[in-house]
């Protein structure tokens, strides 16, 4: 925690001495859930019939509803869904599709597919938020995109379920539970839940979707052992490892890539139709009809051995093998995060009970061959990929909603949060792979003399210093009446919730003075910045270790010699000639270590201060001393010296 407030020698920062604790809340709703799964490509609704969770057709043959949205004049109702697909090719530029890969994501985030999208990306809220530029120079966010898509959904369960006679239905907002992966990041999982608001719906909770597809498999009937789940979806993949015991959900690790889908392959088919067309891929028209026929061919060539990437009269031919190829890249990076997932989990592949396949993706026979190598044995793929998801967070939105059936849900969060301390230090309150909900709760306490406010930064990340991780919010504890260094004490409450979504608060325990901010970040982190991190934790651990060490002792000498030259000041005729000049040494000696990089020397020059200056401790403490017993009696002094009551004077801060 950094020094703040108004005060012209507010300077230091905060040292841990409490302890973290845990709370898990449940929230309850009275109103008829449904499930949710917004995807990348296709999105579901789905709820709880007789005891059994089923997908909402809407009248038509499949569940299915295309995540595309299209857009006319301003003030013109979207289209959405098929019909929005349909009017892609002639309308490029005001159709939207995959827009979950845009959800919480910042321009900079997603500028490696900006020239495969037909829109414009812009910033805006700072550059900090992406949006979409429409024709007429109307902009649109992911997060409005995705409200139009839930609304659809929404629309289909009313229009199918009506309102069941149930008189609590009448005025209140849909409730419903909305599947994420597993990786997504705290902005992410806010934009989604936003988008659901926007909707108007009542957001029970959102539900990773390798839970959610555990869920619909019935594992939680008694079921025991421990499952991958394997999630490659459209946009985004997931890799999770779960626990099951009794009804009890735990996910014990995960990983994935929220920037990795089906749609990485549609375009380099679409590259390869263009280029054989000799066709820029600018031409938003021609690119959109390539998307489209190669998302086509690719479907093809799970029934056919051979099959042609077809754009007017160019033609390519496209094989099994030729698709395999060109998805290697991307298997093999869903290779690696499933081996950190499972380090992570501490298990090996042949140690699970079962592998289940989630996303349309997998329905791919050149990813099913992939994922029973990856993992020695022949995943389970009773369920359709594509409904497994919905169908899961329908059982939980019934459960949640007074239904029978819920069962316990433990997800984790994939990097650990913090705060900044004194030197540029990480102390983290939350680590990686964390239970959700959890809360944390750990007390400071100040490092320098009348500091009236701090400036409190949450990060994200592995690494020790604030520089190796990702900075999340920042907001500040003010107010607070000038005292001296360490009688001032902060407690720091970090809240994650069982969206995953963050709380963290401040309190000072001396006045009482609070405040506290959601940690809502406007933009995520990209699949490369997470794999840095991870990779980054592991590989600089040693140095960071060190760096650290440096720092914290850099932060102490400087407040050790702080304190040094305030008490020579103050109490210059208790400090002798010799001892005063032995003092003098040792500071400066002191001085020149905290100038160089070897913390076992700042250490080394801080016990000697410390051991030089103990004459001039034991003479303040002792004149302390007698002011404080005279005129007392001596039963009175002897009832003072209660456990507790030991001076801490010439005690370096900890």
């Amino acid at each position: 925690m950094q020094p703040g407030g108004d005060h012209p020698h507010a300077a230091g920062g905060l040292f841990q001495i409490g302890e973290p604790g845990e709370s898990r809340p449940r929230s309850r709703c009275r109103v008829r859930a449904v499930g949710i799964d917004l995807g990348t490509t296709n999105s579901l609704v789905a709820v709880v019939d007789g005891g059994s969770p089923r997908v909402l057709r809407g009248g038509e043959p499949t569940g299915l509803l295309p995540s595309v949205v299209s857009y006319g004049e301003s003030g013109e109702t979207a289209v959405v869904g098929e019909a929005a697909r349909r009017r892609a090719s002639a309308r490029p530029r005001e159709t939207i599709s995959s827009v979950k890969r845009f959800m919480g994501r910042a321009p900079a985030d997603v500028a490696a597919v900006a020239s495969m999208v037909p829109q414009e990306l812009v910033g805006g809220d700072g550059d900090r938020v992406v949006r979409f530029r429409l024709p007429g120079g109307r902009t649109v966010t992911p997060v409005e995109v995705s409200a139009e898509i839930l609304r659809a959904l929404v629309a289909r369960a009313a229009g199918e379920l009506g309102a069941d006679g149930d008189p609590e239905q009448e005025g209140a907002a849909p409730a419903a539970v909305i599947t994420v992966p597993a990786y997504f990041d705290d902005a992410q999982r806010q934009a989604t839940r936003d988008a659901g608001r926007l909707a108007g719906l009542d957001v029970l909770r959102l539900l990773a979707e390798p839970t959610a597809a555990a869920l619909a498999y019935g594992l939680d009937q008694g079921s025991r052992g421990r499952y991958a789940v394997y999630d490659l979806g459209g946009g985004t993949f997931d890799i999770s490892v779960l626990e099951l015991h009794q009804g009890v959900f735990k996910v014990v690790a995960t990983g994935g890539d929220t920037a990795l889908g089906g749609d990485d392959i549609d375009r380099a088919l679409a590259a390869r139709l263009l280029d054989a067309a000799g066709v820029a891929q600018g031409d938003a028209s021609l690119l959109r009809r390539a998307l489209d026929e190669a998302r086509a061919a690719k479907h093809r060539l799970s029934a056919a051995d051979a099959t042609e990437l077809r754009l007017g009269d160019v033609a390519v031919p496209l094989t099994r093998a030729d698709l395999a190829e060109t998805m290697r890249p991307w298997l093999d990076r869903t290779a690696r995060a499933v081996r950190r997932a499972l380090r992570d989990a501490e298990i090996a592949a042949d140690e699970l009970d079962g592998v289940i396949l989630v996303g349309g993706s997998t329905k791919s026979p050149v990813v099913r061959q992939f994922v029973a190598e990856l993992f020695g044995r022949e995943p389970l793929s009773a369920l359709d990929p594509e409904e497994v998801v919905a169908l899961g967070a329908a059982a939980q939105a019934h459960a949640l909603s007074g239904g029978e059936g819920e069962v316990v849900l433990l997800d984790v969060i994939p990097l650990s949060l913090g705060i900044e301390t004194m030197g540029g230090v990480v102390e983290k309150l939350v680590p990686r792979n964390s239970t959700i909900p959890t809360r944390a709760l750990q007390t400071f306490t100040t490092y320098a003399d009348n500091q009236t406010g701090f400036d409190i930064h949450v990060v994200q990340g592995e690494r020790e210093t604030v520089d190796g991780n990702r900075s999340l919010a920042r907001f500040q504890l003010k107010g607070l009446p000038p005292m001296p260094a360490g009688l001032a004490r902060v407690e720091i409450r970090f809240e994650v919730d069982a969206d995953g979504l963050t709380r963290v608060s401040a309190r000072e325990l001396v006045t009482g003075q609070e405040t506290a901010v959601e940690v809502k970040p406007t933009y995520g982190l990209t699949d490369e910045e997470v794999e840095r991190m991870l990779l980054d934790s592991f590989e600089h651990a040693e140095q960071d270790l060190a760096r650290r060490s440096l720092l914290s002792e850099r932060v102490e000498a400087e407040q050790m010699l702080a304190m040094t030259r305030a008490a020579l000041a103050r109490d210059a005729e208790l400090c002798g000639g010799d001892t005063r000049a032995a003092i003098e040494r040792a500071m400066t000696d002191l001085e020149a270590a905290v100038a160089g990089e070897d913390h076992r020397a700042i250490h080394r020059a801080a016990e000697a201060l410390d051991l030089a200056a103990h004459p001039f401790a034991e003479a303040r403490m002792n004149r302390a001393v007698r002011a404080a017993v005279r005129g007392r009696r001596v039963d009175e002094v002897d009832s003072s010296n209660a456990p507790g009551a030991k001076a801490a004077a010439g005690e370096r801060t900890r």
